[in-house]
């Protein structure tokens, strides 16, 4: 469900708007200074809708669209190219994607939409409230790209730009352009096609110049931040297992899990998962150390069938497994951190046998699929995690990022990744959204040129192409819907 919270501001702000809007044009004195400084602006205010148009971008966009004319042919010819494979493309797409939301309702699986290319996002539900600032600000750079290019677009092809604009509908912000439309009927059908598809082809070279800003954003920073020494805590969630005296905090650099080296994030969660399909780890420890250190504590067996010693639920102490020359499996009850600090991790007692100092290898004795995880962060002690790996995985946020100076902030990084992810994923969906053959999109008009440009020899009738073209459009619009209706259920239901 969406939080209250975020419905209640939205609903609380578009009701502040519209109730001073209600006021401003019943009032005799303001009305109609109000509504002359909306009307000169460029502004329209209507229930959850604001738009604002106007027409001091038109030099700039003449100024792109001369800059070189021979570049800019090629460019929105590739373009062209790309708009046509992107509209076939996004209807392979949705398809594949419905199909997929189909079998996951069927079989009660949703665990598995995390491996879907398409998603509906709602805030406040699959989108996290403290990202929505990174949410609207990409949507608002992406839509505004893609206006850019039809306008530019439309320039180059002597079809006259009447004025640039942006809106916000609810709670979702965007842009449009203005486009003298004689101008546009009576250019060639391919000169259309251009203009059509430079909007979807902006927002693919917008999600390829964020992804090379992504890949090569350790160099840009190298000045000020390194990389490649560990994962830098950010945030750890307050109450979690990760947070307390003995635990990790903003600025810790963790360098190891148990045996698994951690040089950046993606090893912090490749280390996590293996360590929790992997039996697990065991210390090496002095046989004298073993002997001085026990503590009696009779095993009994858990519900699950492992073993406990340890009948006082200390906070401290563990109880371990090993075997010795004599007994294959004995069972000792040990302060815990004593017992394996700065001990060596081990499988077996073959492991230890690395030194004249008889050893053997101690294993914790957990209940089934519960581990015990060292966590090195030098110069701090080791924090020892005791509970599922996966709580520990997401009760930290890290960056690979660390800062050279101490007043560098260690959240920079993390904004631009985030910021350039987000700016990826929506850029990429507005592209393929917008590709789609469906109604009052960039497809109905991308269809239509297309269809005058190959069928206009072959179907000399305007009317059988256009017959054609509306029902490739009912079909176009009929699987987006199918798809965001699903995706909404599938998001908001469970």
């Amino acid at each position: 469900m969406i939080p209250i919270a975020v419905v209640v501001c939205v609903m609380g702000g578009w009701c502040t708007v519209y109730l001073a809007d209600t006021l401003l044009r019943s009032s005799s004195s303001v009305k109609t200074r109000y509504e002359s400084w909306l009307s000169s602006n460029g502004f329209t205010l209507s229930p959850f809708h604001i738009k604002w148009h106007t027409s001091i971008f038109n030099r700039l966009f003449a100024r792109c669209a001369h800059l070189n004319p021979r570049f800019l042919y090629i460019w929105f010819s590739a373009g062209m190219v790309f708009g046509v494979l992107a509209m076939f493309g996004s209807v392979v797409l949705l398809s594949q994607t419905l199909l997929q939301t189909l079998s996951q309702m069927l079989a009660e699986t949703p665990e598995g939409s995390h491996e879907q290319i398409l998603q509906v996002v709602v805030p406040g539900v699959n989108l996290p409230v403290s990202q929505l600032a990174y949410f609207f600000i990409a949507i608002l750079v992406s839509g505004v790209i893609h206006e850019f290019g039809h306008g530019v677009a439309a320039l180059r092809e002597q079809v006259r730009l009447n004025g640039f604009g942006m809106f916000m509908f609810v709670v979702y912000p965007g842009a449009f352009v203005d486009l003298f439309t004689t101008h546009l009927n009576l250019i060639s059908p391919v000169q259309q096609l251009r203009i059509f598809c430079a909007g979807v082809w902006h927002n693919f070279m917008l999600c390829v110049v964020a992804l090379s800003f992504l890949f090569l954003l350790p160099i840009l920073l190298f000045p000020l931040y390194y990389t490649g020494a560990g994962a830098l805590v950010t945030e750890v969630v307050e109450g979690s297992p990760s947070s307390g005296p003995r635990g990790l905090f903003l600025g810790d650099l963790v360098t190891q899990l148990e045996d698994c080296t951690v040089l950046g994030v993606q090893d912090w969660h490749n280390c996590i998962p293996h360590l929790s399909h992997n039996p697990q780890t065991g210390y090496c420890v002095h046989t004298a150390k073993l002997q001085h250190s026990w503590m009696a504590g009779r095993a009994f067996k858990r519900l699950d069938g492992t073993m406990e010693c340890c009948g006082n639920n200390s906070l401290t102490d563990l109880c371990f497994s090993y075997s010795n020359n004599v007994e294959s499996k004995l069972f000792a009850c040990l302060p815990v951190r004593k017992t394996i600090e700065a001990s060596r991790t081990c499988r077996t007692n073959t492991d230890c046998q690395t030194d004249f100092i008889p050893s053997l290898c101690l294993i914790p004795s957990l209940e089934n699929q519960t581990r015990l995880i060292r966590v090195k962060h030098p110069p701090q002690t080791d924090m020892l995690f005791v509970g599922y790996p996966s709580h520990l995985q997401y009760s930290v946020s890290l960056t690979n990022f660390v800062p050279r100076l101490g007043f560098l902030h260690p959240d920079l990084p993390v904004m631009l990744e985030t910021f350039c992810k987000y700016l990826v994923s929506l850029s990429g969906a507005l592209a393929v959204v917008n590709a789609v053959p469906c109604f009052a999109l960039d497809g109905q008009w991308m269809l239509t040129a297309f269809l005058e440009a190959t069928l206009s020899s072959v179907i000399p009738e305007r009317n059988n192409r256009e017959l054609i073209g509306f029902f490739f459009l009912l079909g176009g619009s009929a699987l987006l819907a199918a798809n965001v209706a699903l995706g909404l259920w599938m998001v908001t239901a469970r």
